[in-house]
């Protein structure tokens, strides 16, 4: 355990009107579960979470449970497929063992996450808080508002709002120091600061950061993987492998060649979340989160009651379209937002029942004729 005591210089230095920080101490975050450390769940989390997601979609399937939300008939994939499962399950393997060992990587360039500290964090939120106060009053007096009278009229009934009129200046509150009965005297914080503190530290932090992450890999994956479609040489090379599955099925989602799968998305996935600052813990479960997504997208189902597919319009229906021939140079957004596709004009426009309907036709007609001797 660490031990770190927390200065309080500013309760008794240049600003002694402000609250002190908290002392804290702090020792490593104890691992999630019991029998597994931290370091090896969140190398090997995503990859159980594929293949037990994949399997529940494989047997759909295989028993044929929701036909009425397939997108393609079992006659097209058996048809249409330039890849046989072994091919694809050889693949995926190789793809996640490459993710295994950048996992590993990351993880031992990550710094041990502590805890003891979030008090600490809280209160110096909440001095932020406190010193933007400050600046209330000039900026009602641009208005021709008087602060301080402002101020001085409610200090008897709202007392806490006549606080933030005077600048952030709360005399009524105060707290023994550290805590200690008999203690000196010093300034305390507003209920609604210290709230509004963990609200930021507690909830939009953690918000932005997952949120910047899911913007990064969106631009990262679809300019990449748009470069793949208009580029030949790295069409022919790297990206037409995974367009041998013209009917996406789930554990198919990382078919691809090991070069691209390491660019577009264990390289994307990575530096998403090195430039977001998350937590180990949290990329775990920005990882995990990722890795349901992609194999939601291909699983061959528009399921009206899976929350994945309602979240955006990026599901497994607008994915599936890029996999079509008709479609094959839209739709290249991917695994969570469209609007790159929206704002760059790469978006399918126009109702694709009767191509799909067409298809699964052709599919049945082959399927019923008589082979050839």
């Amino acid at each position: 355990m660490v031990d770190i005591t927390a200065t309080m210089a500013n309760s008794t230095t240049a600003m002694p009107d402000l609250p002190p920080l908290p002392n804290y101490t702090v020792s490593p975050l104890p691992d999630l579960l019991p029998f597994v450390s931290d370091f090896w769940l969140s190398i090997v989390l995503p990859h159980i979470a594929y293949w037990v997601l994949s399997f529940i979609f494989h047997m759909i399937d295989v028993y044929d449970l929701f036909p009425q939300y397939r997108l393609h008939t079992p006659e097209e994939i058996t048809q249409r497929n330039h890849a046989t499962r072994f091919e694809v399950a050889r693949d995926v393997l190789v793809e996640q063992a490459i993710q295994t060992a950048t996992a590993a990587f990351l993880s031992m360039t990550d710094q041990v996450q502590l805890v003891g500290k979030e008090s600490y964090d809280v209160a110096v939120w909440a001095t932020r808080i406190r010193l933007a106060q400050r600046a209330f009053p000039t900026i009602l007096g641009f208005v021709g508002l008087n602060a301080a009278a402002i101020s001085k009229s409610m200090a008897s009934t709202h007392p806490l709002l006549s606080g933030v009129f005077a600048g952030g200046r709360y005399p009524s509150l105060t707290m023994e120091l550290g805590g200690v009965s008999g203690g000196p005297q010093v300034p305390a914080f507003a209920t609604w600061e210290l709230a509004l503190a963990k609200l930021i530290y507690w909830v939009l932090i953690p918000a932005f950061q997952f949120w910047f992450a899911v913007a990064f890999l969106d631009t990262w994956q679809y300019f990449w993987h748009r470069a793949m479609h208009v580029n030949k040489w790295m069409y022919t090379h790297w990206h037409a492998r995974h367009h041998r599955l013209y009917v996406p099925y789930a554990y198919g989602a990382l078919y691809n060649h090991p070069v691209e799968g390491f660019v577009l998305d264990t390289a994307g996935a990575g530096l998403a979340y090195k430039l977001s600052l998350m937590s180990p813990r949290m990329g775990m479960w920005y990882f995990l989160f990722s890795t349901v997504k992609t194999v939601d997208d291909h699983c061959g189902y528009n399921l009206p009651w899976d929350p994945l597919q309602k979240i955006t319009s990026n599901n497994a229906a607008y994915h599936d379209i890029h996999h079509q021939s008709w479609g094959i140079k839209t739709n290249f957004s991917q695994p969570f937002f469209t609007i790159w596709d929206r704002w760059l004009g790469t978006r399918y426009e126009g109702d694709v029942s009767k191509k799909y309907e067409r298809i699964r036709q052709s599919a049945a007609n082959k399927s019923s004729s008589p082979k050839s001797e």
